[in-house]
Parts: C-alpha cells; structure tokens; sequence
C-alpha cells in the first residue's frame, strides 16, 4: 500500500503543480489583453532568444501560453478555458490529458505546440487521419502565423521536397502512419539531402489511445516487390473454398488462426499431389495453404477490406476509414486477391518495419491528448513513460447513459433500433447509431428505408462527404448510420431546438472490443454540457460474445436464449467478455512490442551506423575500420587451424576472396602482425584507387558501404519476419519462442554485419577495375 500510496501522492502533486502552472497564465491575461498584434508578435522572439540563452520551457511557459491564449482570442475568436489551459501544462510534461468530447482539445493543444515550437527544433501534431490534420493545420495555423510562427502540413501525396518543408516549419501536422513511413524511409536514403524530417522533438498525439494502443497491434511495414505467384494463390484459394468447417480445418479466434484437421491434411495432400504436406520441402504450400485459408474464413469483406476498382482496400478497423496503398503483408493480401477474383499483385518482401510503440518512444518528449485513457492507464505508463490526468470538463457532463438492452439475436436487436429510432425521429430528435463494421451499417440502412426513415449513411465507401454528413448530424429530425469513423476526432454540434428534445442520442449496435471506442461514441453526444443519451444494444450472436465468451459462460447464454436468465446477468456476461478481450489485445500487443523491442536494437545500431556514414565527408576511416574488422576476423580463423600450411591456405583463399594474389601475399602476411596486414591491404587499396579524383572516390565508397548495407539489412528484415512464425513452433519444445527469436536474431545480425563488412571490403578493392572498365 505504501508504494501506490506514494505513486497516488505523486500524481497528486504533479496535478497540483500544473494547475498552479495554469493559473500563473490566467494571472497574465489582463497584461496581454492590453499588447497590440505587433506587441504579441515581438513576444515570440523574445521569448525564442530567452531559450536560446539558456531558459528552460517551464521558466518561459506562463508568457507563451498567455500570449498563444490572446492571440488565439483574437485570431479564432475561442479564448481557452482553464481546464484547456490546465491541459495544456500536462501536455508540455509529456503527459496524456484526457478530456470530454466537445471540450477543445485541439484549441487546448495550441498554447504547448507554440511553446515547444519555441526552441526551434520543430514540433509536432499527429493525428488519425489526413481530413484531420488538414482540418487543423488550416485552423488552428492561423494562430501561429499570426505570432510570426511557420505551420505545415504532411500528407501522403506530398513530394519529397514539399515533405522536407513541411518539416522544415516550426509547427508540422501530419499523420501517425505518414509520419512512421517517412521516418522508415529516411533511413533507406542515398544521400543526408534527401531526408525529409529533422528529428523526433516534440509532438502531441491526437486521440493517442487510438495510435498507441489500438493500432499498436500492426506495424508499420515498407514493402518492395517480391516474386509473382498467381498460380499457387490460385490453386490454395481454389483448395480453400472447397473445405468445410469441423470437417477440414477449425477456427481459433482468439489466435485469429485455421488448422486443418486430419482430414483437411489427407484432402490438402490429394489436392496438391503430395504425400505429406507438411514435410520441410513443401513449406511454401503450406504458406499459401494458411493465407488462403485466413482470407476466406478470418477476413471479411466490408469489414477488415472492402473491393473497389479491382483492388482490394483496407479498412481501419478502429477508425472505419479506407487506408488507400496500405496492404497486408506475407503473401496475405494476394490471397484475398484470388479469393475476390480481382488482379493479384506482386507479392512483396519487408524492406523496413518498425512498431509504432517503438517509433514513438524515439521522440525526446510525447504527450497525448483523448476523450478515452484512464482504462489504459497502466499500459501507457509501463509501454511509454506517460500518466494520464482526467482533465475537468468545464460545464458538468449532462448525456444520460443508459445501460445496455440484450436480445437473444442479432434481427431482434435490429428491429428493437429501428423501432427506437423511429419513435425519435418522429419527435425531431436526431439519431446516430454506431456500428462496427460496413456490412451492419448497410443492413440497417436498408430496414430504415422500409420504414421510410431519412437518413444518411457513412462509411469508408463514402467518406468523401465526412465533413457534410458530420455537419448535420445535430440537426433537428437527422438520422446518421455511421461505422467508427464518427466515432473519433468529430465534434456533432446541435441545431436550434434540439437541446430542448433532449439533445444528440447515440446507440450502439454492438460493443466493441475496447470499452474505450464504445465510450468514444457515446462522447459523440452530451458536448460542453449540452443534453444527450446513449444506449447499446447487444445480442448473444454478436461477434465480441461470439468469439470471446468462454466455455462457462455458455450456460448462462444458453438460459437467456430460453428466456431463463435475468437481463443484470447478461450485462454483466458483456462486460467480463470485453474486459477479456482487452487482456488478450494486452496480450497481442505485449507480444508484438517484445519482438519488436529485439528489432529494435539492430534497427538502432544499422541506423546510427547509416547516419554517421551519410554525414561522413572523409570515408578513409571507415574503409581503415572495415578492412581491420575483416583482417581481425581472418587472423581469429587463421589462430585457431593448429596446421600452418593449412592456415595459410586458408589465409590465401581469404585475400582471393578480396581479389589480391593470395599466393603473392600469404607468405609474408601470415607473419605479420594484424595491423600490418591491415596496412598492407590499405595500401593496395590506394594504389588501386590514387588516380582517381577524390571527391568522386568518396561518393562511390558512401554508395557502395549504403548498397550494401541497405541490401543485407532489407534481407535480414524479411528472414526475421518470417522466423517470427516459424519461431512459434518451438514453444513445443519446451522453449519460449521470443527466446528462441532473440537467441537466432542475435546470431543472423552477427553475420550480417560480417557480410556487410566483407563484401564492401571486397567490392573497395576492385573499384579501379570497375572504373576503368567503365570507361
């Protein structure tokens, strides 16, 4: 009790310190208010000069927040509040504020985006979509510019060039998934120039429990082309829509995998015309085999993908958004191809990967702000550093919250909604039901068109009217059905009359997997004191109790089927199997951050060692250091063969290896003393190489070590994808596969910075015959 009580203490005290931090800036608004537009303008240099003599952010705090607060009053006409304001000194401690729908988060994240931005290393805003940082970039830019501040903008379309000055700026919006591409990407450049950020300093996560927590299950993954294998996909889509369920193979949701039964084994070897699928040499079949299996009987189209233009399109499954160029990897997105006969692509390999929990935790400093944290709490502490404070909201929460109605079935509930939204549209009261995926929203837009309801429809088939749709969502008689995309970053302003119907009624036509997206679309109503409801309605085949109940609760479920069990009990059956399958998303996550984190630590290694060789103007060092990391390599072999001749043999086939006389040098290098041979071998590389002009000598020697490296490093990538999967099996023996993960990763990166090192010492050593015989 004693260490929670001094974390509880702790956190006390840290919330006391940023309120009295807020009201220092309340104290200056009188001052402030009284400086011409000029005047406030002059603050920003004064307080950016105060930085650079050594001021720390927290000395200078007060004075920006109170000139970014004016400057926002007369540029937006919005003055924060002080829970904006309060909010505002958490997010510059690099903490998450949680705060109500309708309660200005972004207005709030203005006052420490102006402050960071101050120290000159840039800062940034990262949100879930581009509509949004968009939106924002255009918004709220304009108070910036107003205090002499540069705003960007960084969107998918943008050229390298316009990306680099989107950078550039002292204030940057852009997208978490954008944001994690271009930094992938800036370590596969040729040339510093051609990178596009400048750091990772400063930024503010917008709905950070969405980036964080609910797509931190997926990471970022830069593919490049692989081989093309229409046929197998074929053939396994083919082999895969012949199976039947409980006969052929099971399904094991919680592990999102299909096993082939006995049975499936015996048809899948009569399907292929082999003897044992699963003998070593047949390994590819069964890669097709599970792809082709997953993409029929895991994925679902109009849920985790919907076709358009004979591609397939994946859809966010947390925001309900299309993500256009985004595709699933290892041969998983050909599959779906073939099971929805459209074109199958190239398959592709891993060029560059990397977590989003390991991306962020590069930044010097990360705060968050979002309606829905507090339940995630321990992870975003443990994971990433960062406490969550419940930021007060200005006026009292006023939506009612009605809990939840059960139905035996998914077209019971369905009717119970429509009839509810009727009875609602009737009186004028607008109307958004939430849904989970695009299927339901289409099918209960076709059961309100039979009842002759208005309504409009959005999803990621048509979320190029968003904005429209949003907009009117709060108006008198409006009906919305909307997947998750209304459920985050969307502020639904009421029309006249409606707050004396009662205000904006939010139901649910299902609970989600994270009671934190179900508290996302109830925050949709009820903002800045307005009234409102919300209700879900869930029924015992909806998929979260479909696929997370477990065996006990089978009885229970079986009763209320009959009419047998109270509706209390079944409430709480909703609850305990969301509650399980947050642990078990935990679970995932835990996972993917464990074989990321033994990534990760190459990753840091291959990109420093990248930046430092980009940076380099004089590569002589680095060719000295690798020759000498080989030579020490090749005397280690040469000391351990107790037969000199044997020894020598072996030394003279190493210096053919380089393309040197083997038999011309062994003699006297077996001698030697490691540094002389080193010497030795230098000095064959500078006389190979004395004609030719310096400058040109050091841009060929950067490329080829890049080349190189970019090659070895891209191939490292991919096995270590793959040995992911294989790595599973050996929890068989006995043996924990991230041990088994961070044991074979550790000695594959071992040899591969062997190789690398070999091969561009090889290829130094044969330059002037390659220049030569270019001319």
């Amino acid at each position: 009790m004693g260490l929670f009580g001094n974390l509880f203490d702790s956190e006390k005290r840290h919330f006391h310190q940023a309120e009295v931090l807020a009201d220092k800036v309340l104290k200056l608004e009188e001052a402030y208010a009284q400086k011409t537009d000029d005047e406030l303008r002059e603050v920003t240099k004064q307080l950016q000069e105060k930085i650079q003599a050594g001021a720390s952010l927290k000395d200078v705090l007060p004075d920006a927040f109170a000139n970014a607060r004016e400057a926002a009053k007369r540029v937006l006409n919005e003055f924060p509040y002080r829970v904006q304001v309060l909010g505002g000194v958490l997010l510059h401690e690099g903490d998450i504020a949680e705060m109500k729908t309708g309660e200005g988060k972004t207005l709030t994240a203005v006052m420490p985006i102006y402050l960071h931005a101050l120290a000159g290393k840039g800062a940034h805003v990262v949100t879930v979509n581009e509509y949004l940082a968009k939106r924002d970039a255009e918004w709220m830019g304009r108070v910036y510019t107003f205090l002499g501040l540069t705003v960007g903008c960084n969107l998918h379309s943008l050229s390298e060039s316009e990306k680099r000055q989107a950078y550039a700026c002292d204030i940057t919006y852009t997208t978490n998934s954008e944001l994690g591409f271009d930094y992938l990407r800036d370590n596969m450049v040729m040339r510093k120039e051609q990178r596009v950020l400048r750091g990772l300093h400063y930024a503010v996560l917008d709905e950070v429990d969405s980036i964080l927590i609910d797509e931190a299950r997926t990471p970022l993954i830069i593919s490049g082309p692989g081989p093309v294998l229409d046929q197998q996909y074929i053939q396994a889509d083919r082999f895969a829509k012949s199976c039947k369920r409980a006969v052929d193979f099971e399904i094991d949701r919680e592990d999102r995998t299909v096993v082939l039964t006995e049975a499936g084994l015996k048809k899948a070897d009569r399907a292929f015309g082999i003897e044992n699928i699963y003998n070593g040499e047949h390994a590819s079949i069964v890669h097709y085999i599970q792809n082709a299996m997953r993409a029929n009987y895991l994925m679902t189209r109009d849920v985790e993908y919907v076709v358009g233009d004979d591609e397939i399109i994946l859809v966010d499954q947390f925001t309900g958004r299309k993500m256009a160029g985004r595709e699933f990897s290892d041969g998983l997105h050909q599959a779906i191809q073939a099971k929805e006969n459209v074109g199958i692509k190239q398959e592709t390999i891993t060029l560059a990967t990397i977590t989003y929990q390991n991306f962020f935790r590069l930044y010097d400093l990360l705060s968050g702000m979002t309606g829905t944290a507090k339940t995630e709490e321990n992870e975003f502490l443990n994971t990433y550093n960062m406490r969550v404070y419940e930021v007060p909201t200005n006026r009292p929460v006023a939506r009612i919250d009605e809990p939840d109605l059960v139905f035996k079935d998914r077209h019971e509930k369905y009717e119970a909604i429509v009839k509810h939204t009727k009875e609602l549209h009737e009186k004028g009261q607008p109307v958004l039901i939430g849904t989970l995926s695009i299927g339901i929203n289409e099918a209960l837009s076709e059961m309100l068109k039979k009842q002759n309801i208005p309504h409009h429809v959005l999803n990621a088939k048509n979320d190029e009217n968003e904005a429209e749709i949003i907009a009117k969502a709060g108006q008198k008689f409006a009906v919305t059905v909307a997947t998750n995309m209304a459920g985050r970053g969307t502020d639904i302003k009421l029309g006249e009359g409606v707050a004396e119907l009662g205000g904006l009624v939010v139901l649910g036509s299902e609970r989600h997997e994270a009671k934190r997206i179900d508290n996302q679309l109830r925050g949709r109503s009820g903002r800045q004191g307005d009234p409102g409801f919300s209700r879900f309605y869930c029924s015992m085949d909806d998929d979260l109790i479909v696929e997370y109940h477990t065996y006990e609760s089978e009885g229970i479920i079986e009763r209320f089927e009959h009419g047998k069990e109270n509706i209390n009990k079944m409430r709480a059956l909703i609850d305990r199997t969301q509650e399980r399958a947050e642990g078990l998303h935990f679970d995932t996550r835990k996972n993917t951050l464990e074989y990321d984190d033994v990534l990760m630590a190459q990753r840091h290694l291959i990109y420093d060692q990248r930046d430092k060789v980009l940076d380099l103007e004089d590569m002589e060092p680095l060719v000295y250091e690798l020759v000498k990391e080989n030579v020490s390599s090749a005397m280690e072999g040469y000391y351990q063969i107790p037969n000199k001749n044997d020894a020598k043999e072996k030394l003279a086939q190493y210096l053919n290896g380089l393309g040197i006389d083997g038999k011309q040098y062994a003699e006297t290098i077996h001698r030697g003393s490691q540094e002389e041979i080193t010497d030795a071998i230098i000095d064959i590389y500078h006389k190979q190489t004395a004609e030719l002009p310096q400058e040109e000598l050091q841009s060929m020697v950067k490329f080829i070590f890049l080349q190189i490296l970019d090659r070895e490093w891209i191939h490292h990538v991919d096995v270590m994808e793959h040995l992911k999967t294989s790595v599973r099996l050996r929890s068989y023996a006995n043996v924990k596969p991230i041990d088994a993960y961070r044991e074979e990763g550790f000695n594959r990166f071992n040899a591969m910075m062997q190789n690398i090192s070999e091969q561009t010492v090889s290829t130094l050593l044969q330059i002037q015959t390659n220049h030569e015989s270019a001319m």
